[in-house]
């Protein structure tokens, strides 16, 4: 299996598989209403909304970044609002949870796998002068990080 095998092995498990450390995106959002995801049972904390468009938006910066985009905060902001918190709404933000996944390993593939270990970028924005190697491990890492914030958030519901 070649390194980038390994990687969107490791990214489909994050998103929709069995990772190592518990429930993947789409089970940890499996069950959360629209009224769920947008409430704040945590004064100053974000909702599991935010939470949600928060990964994807740093997961579609990441595919831009591979894609030979300079590093940069993602176009959508890296704190997305909520704007609209119908259920309908919701279920587009589960579907883009989708979307940039398959946004990000189509992306993946389209790198050669002998640039893994350049750097993504020298600028001086956060998470540049890493290698693809690093920086693509590390949306698994940061979006285990968020998902655990949404699992203690779902606990408030009791859901």
């Amino acid at each position: 299996m070649s390194e980038i095998d390994r990687l969107i092995d490791e990214l489909r498990r994050d998103q929709q598989a069995d990772p190592w450390h518990g429930p993947s995106a789409r089970q940890v959002l499996e069950g959360v209403t629209a009224a769920a995801a947008a409430a704040r049972p945590i004064p100053g904390a974000h909702s599991i909304w935010e939470l949600a468009l928060h990964i994807v938006a740093w997961r579609n910066e990441v595919a831009r970044r591979v894609d030979g985009g300079e590093p940069a905060e993602p176009a959508e902001g890296d704190w997305p609002a909520v704007t609209d918190t119908s259920d309908a709404a919701w279920d587009r933000t589960r579907a883009r949870m989708e979307e940039s996944y398959d946004r990000l390993v189509a992306a993946l593939r389209r790198l050669p796998e002998g640039r893994l270990d350049e750097p993504v970028s020298r600028t001086r924005d956060p998470g540049s002068g890493v290698t693809y190697y690093v920086t693509l491990h590390g949306v698994p890492q940061h979006d285990a990080y968020h998902l655990g914030q949404v699992s203690l958030l779902k606990r408030a519901f009791g859901l």
